[in-house]
């Protein structure tokens, strides 16, 4: 199984790279996310906010490996307790699917990248900076898999 992390945005704060590295070292090797970075759409006051969306949304859509499934992290997605996560997790790996996970710029994802997905999952009903949510996934990631394998990381 292979997780890909297909991210819009490319200037992360320098404790964005930190933070997921810190949790990546810990991932055994068949769960270390792959990083694909998408830049930013122009904006500006003379451009909607829906094109901005449409055209990042089609530079990721191109960004996902053929046959990959798809998780978007969206606010309106499901909600997923971390023991749910790990079962999730699990699943994932048995599958034998390589997996590519979405994150939107500042104005979300388009519809052609929800209606993509597979699963549509909201990592909390706070709006999060997307800089944190990259740190937040791979942590929640990591904290999935020591569930799976017992490892004291997380206390219920």
């Amino acid at each position: 199984m292979r997780i890909s992390v297909v991210a819009v945005g490319t200037r992360m704060p320098v404790w964005v790279g930190q933070g997921i590295t810190e949790y990546t070292k810990r991932l055994p090797r068949e769960l270390k996310p792959v990083w694909r970075e998408i830049p930013l759409a122009k904006r500006g006051k003379d451009v909607a906010t829906e094109s901005v969306c449409a055209a990042e949304g089609e530079c990721i859509l191109k960004a996902i490996p053929p046959g990959e499934r798809v998780i978007a992290l969206d606010v309106k997605g499901q909600r997923l307790s971390t023991q749910t996560l790990a079962q999730q997790l699990a699943a994932w790996q048995m599958s034998g699917d390589n997996y590519s996970i979405l994150i939107g710029g500042p104005d979300g994802l388009s519809d052609g990248c929800l209606a993509r997905a597979d699963l549509c999952w909201s990592l909390s009903d706070l709006t999060l900076p997307h800089p944190l949510v990259r740190v937040l996934l791979v942590e929640q990631l990591y904290r999935a898999w020591t569930i799976t394998v017992n490892h004291p990381y997380h206390r219920a």
